[in-house]
């Protein structure tokens, strides 16, 4: 296996981990012959196992949905799902040319998806995602990061007489929305987590030789002068295994499937018939090389901490 993954928080995982605790749901995860069943439609059962393939299919249409409903949400999407499907057979569309294309479509897809959930899925275990972790987090290099206010005016003199306010008690806030020139100032001079390099160098200079705490002299940088106060110092680095695990999988488990897939273009024999798809066929090679391009770029990009943690 290939380990050049990186740690990058994938959106997907986050919400497909979700499912895992929704209420009502995790307790009726038990197997089918235990008689879990969640609802009847017209005496056909709708089991645990269903209610999770079901999951996958309606995951994007739910999203906004609370979590402690989505179990809900699921059966009833599956209850409206059966209601027609007893109708398409009441109305003998079973015999159908229709039914009997989607079949074949679905079928595909089925087989697919059995091949994932048993021959890919239990390929990739817990010391693999341990692995490129430990490898990610190596190459992560510790970064201070500063929270700091700071109050901008226009000469040295305005900056001494801030100075002199805060010396007998004045509130910093207060102040920058008072005197400061900025943007800041209607957020009290607040700046956020910065790296030394996100500020110019006078500026940087000055916040990190500060205490937590404690207000700076007078600074001066081609934007004016300052007066800083420093909130906050913390050194990021990587994020926890925990938090991130789940995109790591993820990661493998896509390059596991990719590598199988190339695998099996390797022993199969595709035929291009279509004259149309002929002529697109190096346009379509070009955009999928650019895409995992792309891909290995995010990865070898996304060990870095995030800005805010």
């Amino acid at each position: 296996m290939k380990s050049q993954l990186g740690l990058r928080t994938l959106a997907v995982i986050g919400a497909l981990s979700a499912w895992i605790a929704l209420p009502g749901y995790a307790v009726s995860q038990q197997s089918d012959e235990q008689g879990n069943i969640a609802v009847k439609v017209n005496g056909h059962a709708i089991t645990a196992a269903e209610v999770a393939l079901a999951a996958d299919d309606i995951l994007p249409q739910i999203g906004d949905v609370p979590p402690k409903l989505r179990y809900a949400f699921i059966v009833e999407y599956l209850v409206e799902r059966h209601l027609m499907a007893q109708e398409a057979v009441r109305l003998k569309l079973i015999d159908s040319d229709e039914y009997k294309k989607r079949i074949r479509f679905y079928q595909a897809k089925a087989l697919r998806d059995a091949l994932y959930a048993t021959k890919i899925i239990p390929t990739i275990t817990d010391e693999d995602v341990k692995k490129i972790y430990d490898e990610q987090a190596a190459k992560v290099k510790p970064v201070k990061r500063a929270r700091a206010r700071h109050i901008l005016v226009g000469t040295e003199s305005e900056a001494k007489e801030i100075v002199a306010q805060l010396d007998k008690g004045a509130n910093f806030q207060e102040l920058a929305k008072k005197y400061s020139t900025d943007g800041s100032k209607e957020y009290g001079g607040e700046l956020g987590y910065f790296t030394a390099e996100e500020m110019v160098p006078e500026f940087s200079k000055a916040v990190f030789a500060l205490d937590k705490g404690a207000i700076s002299k007078p600074v001066k940088t081609d934007y004016g002068w300052h007066v800083i106060k420093l909130i906050d110092v913390k050194e990021g680095g990587p994020q926890p295994l925990e938090k991130v695990k789940g995109p790591i999988k993820l990661a493998l488990l896509r390059q596991a499937v990719q590598e199988k897939i190339n695998e099996l273009r390797k022993r199969g024999k595709i035929d291009i018939i279509d004259p149309e798809l002929v002529k697109l066929q190096d346009q379509v090679e070009e955009q999928r090389k650019k895409f995992e391009e792309q891909q290995r770029k995010e990865r070898d990009s996304s060990t870095k901490s995030d800005k805010n943690n």
